[in-house]
């Protein structure tokens, strides 16, 4: 009989037996992405990244949750630079929280992580725009010792400028996810981060760097966004 008649006569071909799926496909809610690594047990980059209030750390939280019930130890880190939800937590703007250890982000601050880790399979660093380009180094060594890395932080400047390192950790992670959030102004998607100063635009030539949330900030669309030229810096 062929397989239309078999079909029609209610039998079925023999299915192939399935191998239950691991605690690294668990965790990662995808068989197709992490197949690969469980066959050469090898580490691997994911890169979380998008505006502000793009939900970075919600989705990040989210992947720890899943690693921690799949029964893999982890452990997160965040820059001693941002303390909004306190300074050894990591914190999304929808109020969840996670334990951190605070590391300097500056010059070989970075490298505190690869020795506080104390080899947990998987690896979390928030704000990573906040840490200088030695993340990236830090990030690959842990890769090529087997971790699961995955680093959340905006891509752009309040200019709409890169904002390093993430172009370098994009460019080397196996796994990219670029969220976004909601235009304040108009309602369209928003990839852009608006900063401002007493209601207005803040200043091209203010510092790039100036933690804050929705008092200084708001997301904003490619139009939508804003930079003041004309006047003085306000240095915030």
């Amino acid at each position: 009989m062929d397989r239309v008649g078999s079909q029609l006569s209610g039998s079925s071909p023999a299915e192939t037996p399935t191998r239950p799926p691991t605690r690294q496909q668990l965790s990662a809610g995808s068989d197709s992405d992490t197949v690969v690594h469980e066959i050469t047990q090898s580490g691997f980059v994911e890169v979380v990244t998008g505006s502000m209030f793009s939900g970075k750390t919600e989705e990040l939280l989210r992947r720890l949750r899943r690693a921690r019930i799949a029964g893999q130890s982890v452990a997160v880190f965040t820059p001693a630079l941002d303390d909004r939800y306190g300074t050894t937590t990591i914190g999304s703007h929808a109020g969840r929280e996670w334990e951190a250890t605070v590391v300097d982000p500056a010059g070989e601050g970075p490298w505190a992580i690869t020795e506080e880790s104390d080899g947990a399979e998987v690896v979390a660093v928030d704000e990573a725009n906040f840490f200088e380009e030695t993340l990236v180094d830090v990030c690959e060594t842990l890769a090529a010792d087997g971790r699961r890395v995955i680093v959340s932080g905006t891509d752009q400047t309040f200019r709409g400028e890169p904002f390093h390192p993430l172009p370098e950790l994009v460019a080397l992670a196996e796994y990219v996810d670029k969220l976004r959030a909601i235009c304040a102004v108009c309602g369209e998607p928003a990839t852009r981060n608006q900063r401002l100063v007493d209601g207005e635009p803040a200043h091209v030539d203010d510092p790039t760097i100036v933690v804050g949330a929705e008092e200084r900030y708001e997301a904003r669309c490619r139009n939508c966004h804003e930079l003041r030229t004309d006047g003085e810096p306000t240095g915030t």
